[in-house]
């Protein structure tokens, strides 16, 4: 039943495309190094301003640079898989994924924020290798995959994970039927402010109305808590921040909780705290790269919208939760890009008969 209903939105997309699924709405496959020099730009300015909020106080930029070292690490290993073997290397990716969230604590005291994130980018992946694989029943196998972890995250994982799996998954197949990829990573890009414009606007205090009490029973008046400390940290050092990873040593609702905490569960909020606003500045550039390395990416499109909405739900869970506090998330993140990034793979030359 799966594989008809997935056959139909497959068959039109060959019969748009063709057999060439590495097809791209670009005129040329090659791109220069303009994202590249972009990325390593923006990256060496993240680890650098860490330094320097760092400097003069008892901060600790260490967990700054291992998350850039870790993006920086991914995205050159997806380049280097993604131009070698892309339909295996994301399949790969997507099983490590899906194992790493099976292997997570998600009960009370757990990660549920990690495990979320390890389903998104899993579902991500492999539907990335379901739309380079050439073979049709290879493809519909992936897609297949693609469904079991997002069934998984249903029966085992977070609300949250199997929501944003079932996202992905529906971006993913949604992408086949767009022939520009411009106006689908603009909606992701308008996503991704939304969910951190709610995010700030909550810690804050200036939502319209106030906040419903069911959402805010959801975010739990601790987290609620948490980010109205962030938000007051930054406001008193709006430039350089109070210092990376002293949030905890700041925070009263840190040191009214019994649970060790220490981030604000909200990256854009931590990063103003511990960065100030040049901290938030670079790490919506540092998406806003990705989105850009995408546009250009010489991968076809539904590649590049997968990628770019696998990588959204991301930045939205990492809006409310701690996701990026962990490395094996940022590094997937990198990976998933460098796949939905990397050169073509060449073509082997035409046999010639004697």
């Amino acid at each position: 039943m799966t594989s008809s209903a997935l056959e139909p939105v497959v068959r039109e997309y060959d019969q748009d495309h063709g057999t060439d699924h590495y097809s791209t709405d670009h005129d040329s496959q090659s791109l220069g190094s303009v994202p590249d020099i972009a990325g390593v730009a923006i990256l060496a300015s993240c680890a650098l301003w860490a330094l320097i909020s760092a400097m003069g106080r008892t901060a600790r930029p260490e967990g700054v640079l291992l998350a850039v070292l870790a993006v920086a690490a991914g995205y050159a290993c997806g380049r280097i898989a993604g131009s070698l073997l892309p339909v295996l290397c994301g399949a790969a990716a997507g099983l490590a994924g899906l194992g790493l969230a099976l292997a997570t604590d998600t009960g009370p005291g757990g990660h549920q924020g990690l495990a979320t994130a390890e389903l998104t980018l899993a579902t991500g992946a492999v539907c990335c290798a379901a739309w380079a694989a050439r073979r049709p029943t290879l493809r519909l196998a992936l897609w297949l995959l693609a469904l079991t972890i997002t069934l998984t995250a249903v029966v085992t994982g977070p609300p949250a994970g199997w929501v944003a799996s079932g996202a992905v998954l529906l971006c993913s197949l949604a992408a086949a039927r767009l022939r520009r990829r411009l106006a689908g990573l603009a909606a992701l890009a308008l996503v991704a402010a939304v969910g951190v414009g709610g995010c700030w606007a909550v810690a804050a205090d200036a939502v319209p109305g106030g906040l419903p009490p069911s959402l805010r029973a959801h975010l739990t008046e601790h987290r609620v808590r948490l980010w109205q400390d962030a938000a007051h940290l930054a406001a008193t050092n709006p430039v350089r921040g109070t210092g990376p990873d002293r949030f905890a040593e700041l925070s009263p609702a840190v040191a009214a909780s019994p649970e060790p905490e220490t981030t604000p569960h909200s990256a854009p909020l931590q990063q103003a705290a511990g960065q100030g606003l040049p901290g938030v500045a670079l790490l919506a550039a540092a998406f806003a790269w990705l989105l850009y390395a995408l546009w250009r990416s010489p991968r076809s499109t539904p590649i590049a919208l997968t990628a770019a909405a696998a990588l959204t739900a991301l930045a939205v869970e990492a809006s409310l939760g701690n996701a990026l506090s962990f490395p094996q998330i940022t590094a997937g993140a990198g990976l998933l890009a460098g796949l939905a990034t990397a050169s073509l793979p060449e073509e082997p030359p035409a046999r010639t008969v004697p």
